[in-house]
């Protein structure tokens, strides 16, 4: 496993550590880039807290705004929901390293769909995080990604489910059947389009 401190660091990532965001945001480093948001809205926010209470306290570390390093990667993303083992990554400090992760979980906002189905996709596929969950309000469908394979921007998931709500999703390595049923959705808006 690669430790945090190995990961790469550049201009971006010394100004990211020292940024101070403003309240009510939230900015993660993506590929060099640093990008900042307004928080969610209460379906985005029901949802992430629909999954989390889905998955057992007993055996698994459910975090949320949880920063990520991503060995090799001048990133630093801040997914909705970030699920270890307890006890596989017991040090302090704000960032867990990719291999730790056994779950990520983005929930689709009007600002990061883009992030979401791409840049991020290719970024935990380069982190070896074994399994990606992207659920979509606007679409009303989850899409679970598996088996990471590749390095750096050509890093994909050889696997992808979709699911619509209602449907369960298998979490694979958590033992969870996911109950979708009570997932929110959102109005399509314009120009919506899922990469």
């Amino acid at each position: 496993m690669t430790a945090v401190d190995d990961r790469l660091i550049t201009d971006a990532a010394k100004v990211f550590e020292d940024l101070e965001v403003p309240e009510g945001f939230k900015a993660e480093l993506l590929r060099g880039d640093i990008v900042m948001m307004a928080g969610p809205d209460r379906v985005h926010n029901r949802i992430v807290l629909s999954v989390l209470d889905q998955i057992p306290r007993e055996r698994w570390e459910r975090l949320q705004t949880q920063d990520i390093a991503i060995p090799g990667e001048s990133s630093e993303p801040q997914p909705d929901l970030v699920v270890l083992e307890l006890g596989s990554e017991p040090g302090p400090g704000r960032l867990i390293p990719a291999p730790a992760v056994t779950l990520l979980l983005e929930v689709v906002s009007k600002n990061s769909a883009v992030a979401d189905y791409g840049i991020k996709r290719s970024m935990y596929a380069a982190g070896q995080v074994p399994a990606y969950l992207i659920i979509d309000p606007f679409e009303a469908e989850c899409l679970l990604l598996t088996e990471p394979a590749g390095s750096g921007e050509d890093a994909d998931y050889k696997v992808e489910r979709r699911a619509k709500f209602g449907e369960s999703v298998r979490l694979p390595g958590l033992d969870v059947d996911l109950d979708t049923g009570d997932f929110g959705t959102l109005p399509k808006f314009k120009p919506y389009r899922r990469p």
